[in-house]
């Protein structure tokens, strides 16, 4: 066993410098038909054999698009996954096969979740995932070999990385909002808060000015800073939209707080005071937001 952990150690790391030729042979061999061996007969000979076989053929229900969906198990190697299935259903569980077979579990878990996750994780920064060295470190730490780099200070790059790319990312996403917002400032009309909330008076109102735990019915329309329309209460009937100002965006809550009935505002909504690093709908992750709205009333 440990013969067949080094060797597939060996194939992981020369993975990437296959020559053409050797390529050429794989493919070849990988198009190869598996040799299907013929089962051995089967008597039903009582009852219980009966009932027990057509268990098994019950369980199949449903498991063909299953595998294709799930593990995108191509059907014309039923006969290879039959066999990796007796395998593991037929075979032995000598400590040595129960660790092979754990494995191959956590290797497709890693391969198909966790590196993609990571992958998305590092999309739109400096840096980028690359799965035959996630591979390699990942043996390498299970095999305590430190030749390379030591588990602590693996542990202390990755979450050292992760942040400086994570900045950069954030930098590049809220700069044009942030740019938008400075320039937004100097013009005539707007008024921007302590929070960085920045709010023009289009219809002054006259009416009371809600709590923040007041139920208030609204007209408004959401725009990205480049003019795309993400939302409006007429898309969600002829009625103004009623919600109570403590539950929704922060930016919306500290102008609803400030807003007599009767006004319209038009509000300029930092990142900060939006959904931050959430996509939310068609709202990208870290967008200012620019929303007109109108309190038509509060709800007693």
């Amino acid at each position: 066993m440990k013969r067949i952990l080094t060797i597939a150690l060996a194939l992981l790391v020369a993975g990437a410098s296959f020559t053409t030729a050797t390529a050429g042979k794989k493919k070849k061999k990988e198009q190869q038909q598996p040799v299907v061996e013929a089962p051995v007969p089967v008597t039903l000979a009582s009852s219980s054999d009966t009932l027990s076989y057509a268990a098994g053929m019950m369980l199949t229900n449903g498991l063909i698009p299953y595998l294709q969906q799930q593990f995108k198990v191509d059907t014309a190697y039923m006969a290879d996954f039959v066999r990796g299935f007796n395998e593991t259903v037929l075979g032995d569980d000598s400590p040595a096969e129960v660790a092979r077979r754990a494995g191959q579990q956590i290797g497709n878990q890693l391969k198909e979740g966790m590196i993609m996750r990571m992958k998305q994780d590092f999309t739109d920064t400096p840096d980028s995932i690359i799965d035959m060295l996630v591979y390699r470190g990942f043996t390498d730490a299970l095999l305590s070999d430190t030749t390379v780099m030591k588990t602590d200070v693996a542990d202390n790059t990755f979450k050292a990385k992760q942040q400086q790319n994570n900045e950069v990312r954030i930098e590049r996403l809220s700069k044009p909002g942030r740019d938008f917002l400075a320039e937004n400032k100097q013009k005539e009309g707007v008024i921007t808060t302590p929070s960085g909330l920045q709010y023009k008076v289009l219809v002054k109102g006259e009416g009371a000015v809600p709590q923040a735990s007041d139920k208030v019915k609204v007209n408004y329309e959401g725009r990205l800073i480049d003019g795309t329309v993400f939302d409006a209460s007429s898309k969600h009937g002829d009625e103004p939209a009623t919600f109570q100002a403590n539950q929704v965006i922060r930016g919306w809550t500290e102008a609803l707080t400030m807003m007599p009935v009767g006004s319209k505002w038009q509000l300029y909504i930092p990142q900060e005071l939006a959904y931050g690093d959430r996509q939310a709908g068609n709202i990208p992750p870290y967008s200012t937001l620019i929303f007109d709205v109108e309190l038509v009333s509060i709800e007693k």
